[in-house]
């Protein structure tokens, strides 16, 4: 059976500058995969590269069909993105945003299923977006990327910004909808302790290519990686 997403061989770049230099990597249906790396090391460029928000070459697959180009194809094939920044529009309110979310799916959106994770979603659901803690930002991104129904959740630097109890509560989150819904996540995070607390596999990037890949117990047990992103 293919893995749930496949990168093979790719390569991204902004203009003349390259950015990704034949980046490998996968995940399972299921599964937590973490991506991990310096400022700089391609981890945001590589779930662009995925949502075709850059100009890239070399494969990707979900599911072992090969992926079209551009974010709606990508959206369409069941792979929903939360960029760094969360990406909500603090214009609207909370609700609003909600059914944004529940654009790309097909059918009445299951907004009773998504509160049952975020129930402090109901009781500000007329509240500007914009007014939101970081958190609930964060929280109310989640949850809208969750309405798609997708297959994969990519999250770019959730805990950006956010003090380490609200972290933990994020990934709490996450790690839910991962037992009980089946979700697959790529999660980029620089804090890189509590993404492999969450991961079951992950990948560091230096310089837009892959230098270490493993299980996450193997990748903690390294002296390279123990020093450079966990610090002992």
């Amino acid at each position: 059976m293919p893995p749930l997403l496949e990168l093979d061989d790719v390569s991204a770049r902004y203009g003349p500058v390259a950015a990704l230099h034949g980046v490998s990597l996968a995940v399972d249906e299921g599964e937590i995969v973490a991506l991990l790396g310096a400022n700089g090391a391609g981890k945001t460029t590589t779930l662009r590269a995925v949502s075709g928000m850059v100009k890239r070459s070399g494969d990707i697959a979900i599911a072992g069909k090969r992926l079209s180009r551009g974010p709606e194809a990508t959206a369409r094939r069941g792979i929903a993105h939360v960029p760094e920044g969360r990406g909500i529009f603090a214009e609207l309110t909370v609700w609003e945003n909600l059914r944004m979310g529940a654009y790309m799916q097909r059918g009445r959106p299951d907004l009773r299923m998504v509160l049952g994770y975020f129930p402090w979603l109901e009781a500000r659901r007329n509240q500007q977006a914009g007014t939101l803690s970081g958190g609930e930002q964060q929280m109310l991104a989640l949850a809208r990327a969750f309405l798609q129904r997708p297959r994969l959740l990519m999250l770019d630097e959730p805990s950006l910004g956010l003090a380490p109890l609200v972290t933990r509560e994020v990934f709490r989150v996450v790690a839910d909808l991962n037992e009980k819904e089946g979700l697959a996540v790529l999660v980029v995070e620089q804090n890189a302790a509590i993404a492999l607390g969450a991961a079951r596999r992950a990948y560091v990037l230096e310089t837009g290519r892959v230098a270490v890949s493993g299980t996450a117990d193997e990748l903690k047990a390294n002296d390279a990686v123990r020093t450079a992103y966990l610090g002992y």
